[in-house]
């Protein structure tokens, strides 16, 4: 048998492995202090489920007060700049929304990649891990016939689902506590020739499809049809009463008890987060096979649904699909710190917090159509260890799999969070390479001092 695979080393100081959010905020970060930083990415553009249409919420509190700085609002104030988001939104429900133009941000992430001097290896999945004396030394890639190691001093798992330190054999938990169900991943579609107008005439004579009555505790008077008029930059979750009429009849194709779309700074567009896939855990290659094929074969159903029974939707038109299936939860690496519930819930802001953050803590049903949900009153604070593997030395997280427990993970894995902490983290990574320690040794007051400076939030 021939094994024609071309090898090559790469060496750097920093390697992200996922340039999601997360992944792209700490090489970000970490390059601006002035490392060598390479950056892996699996698919063919950066910014992860923000090259969906997905968008950032809550950079505002239940006070609407801005609590999330640094790189995120510098990915929105370049995104400003080119008509391709609606700013920071207040919104009853999420607290606030920062709708983006998806194909803009892809080539924003690619502008602030170049602009940083980051080294950019695209289309390469993770296929080894070299771990030496508890240590990770190196990792392996793989794209195109090629096989490209890549030594560094530090690693940062940004691909979500802990793959890095899985393979490196670092501790992990995953789902909930007593179930051990994952939430259910969507593929995100979006939709063109949408009425706004049309579709707020039907809320306005029909306001039992506002999710008042759904359970819902957190959402706040003013999520009516006058807010979805007057909010360019709005999102939608409702139409409970029409689902729940359609599925008695056997026309609804997905597998929840609500609509959800997001209107996009594009005339007439939505991104739609509605598709749901039960059962399927993101870290398991042929759960992930399943998903993708049944979500993909969902979309045409569910648009017909929209045409047929929802005003406003009747001439929508399908314009672009994801190019990978979206995973709410997966893996979740431990570290030498770990957020919990109650840390959220009671507003805790340690010392050596590197973001602050107060979105609700929202869960959705992994085997059912339900979403639970808690208020977060105060913002918390995510510790440095969170992001810092408790068992392995070199290896560091960011994004949805840094530590903690399984409620909490409800509010963190909102993209700007992810953006927030992965700052940190890249910025610890670098401290720990300049002055030749491990990232657990790494002084917390001195990330938050370089966050500070760089216009991070860190306090209310």
């Amino acid at each position: 048998m021939r094994n024609d695979m071309k090898k090559e080393i790469i060496k750097a100081d920093v390697a992200v492995i996922g340039a999601g959010p997360g992944g792209m905020a700490a090489a970000i970060a970490a390059a601006q202090q002035g490392v060598k930083v390479v950056l892996v990415e699996r698919l063919g553009y950066l910014g992860g489920q923000l090259g969906s249409g997905l968008p950032f919420l809550a950079f505002m509190d239940m006070h609407q007060r801005q609590i999330v700085g640094g790189l995120a609002q510098e990915m929105v104030d370049r995104l400003t700049k080119l008509d391709g988001t609606a700013g920071h939104r207040y919104c009853p429900f999420h607290l606030s929304s920062t709708t983006v133009n998806p194909f803009y941000t892809r080539i924003v992430c690619f502008q602030m990649v170049q602009e940083y001097g980051i080294d950019l290896l695209m289309h390469c999945e993770l296929s080894g891990v070299n771990v030496v004396d508890n240590k990770v030394r190196s990792v392996t890639v793989t794209g195109k016939g090629s096989e490209i190691e890549i030594q560094a001093k530090v690693f940062i798992d940004g691909t979500g689902d802990g793959d890095v330190a899985y393979m490196a054999g670092a501790e992990y938990e995953k789902g909930q506590d007593k179930t051990g169900v994952l939430q259910p991943p969507t593929l995100m579609f979006n939709l063109g020739g949408v009425d706004f107008d049309r579709f707020c005439d039907y809320l306005a004579e029909h306001p039992e499809e506002l999710p008042y009555n759904s359970g819902l505790t957190h959402i706040r008077p003013g999520y009516d049809e006058k807010f979805f008029r007057n909010n360019p930059g709005h999102i939608f979750f409702g139409l409970n009463a029409l689902i729940k009429k359609l599925r008695a009849e056997g026309k609804c194709p997905v597998n929840r008890d609500t609509v959800i779309y997001i209107r996009l700074p594009i005339p007439g567009h939505v991104a739609v987060n509605t598709i749901r896939i039960l059962n399927c855990d993101g870290s398991n290659v042929h759960d992930l096979s399943r998903g993708e094929m049944e979500s993909h074969l969902q979309i045409l159903p569910l648009i017909k649904m929209l045409q047929e029974h929802v005003p406003g939707f009747e001439d929508c038109y399908l314009t672009s699909v994801n190019a990978s299936i979206g995973v709410r939860e997966s893996r979740r690496i431990m570290g030498i710190k770990k957020l919990t519930k109650d840390d959220a819930v009671s507003g805790i802001i340690p010392e050596d917090s590197i973001g602050i953050y107060s979105y609700f803590i929202d869960i959705h049903s992994g085997d059912g159509d339900e979403t639970y949900t808690k208020t977060i009153e105060e913002p918390y604070g995510v510790p440095y260890g969170c992001t810092v593997a408790k068992d392995i030395d070199g290896l560091m997280m960011t994004g949805r799999c840094i530590s903690v427990d399984a409620v909490a993970f409800g509010s963190t894995r909102i993209m700007t969070l992810c953006m927030a902490v992965g700052e940190g983290a890249g910025i610890g990574a670098a401290l720990a390479v300049k002055q030749n320690i491990e990232p657990k040794a790494v002084n917390p007051a001195d990330v938050r001092e370089i966050l500070l400076q760089n216009g991070a939030i860190l306090s209310i």
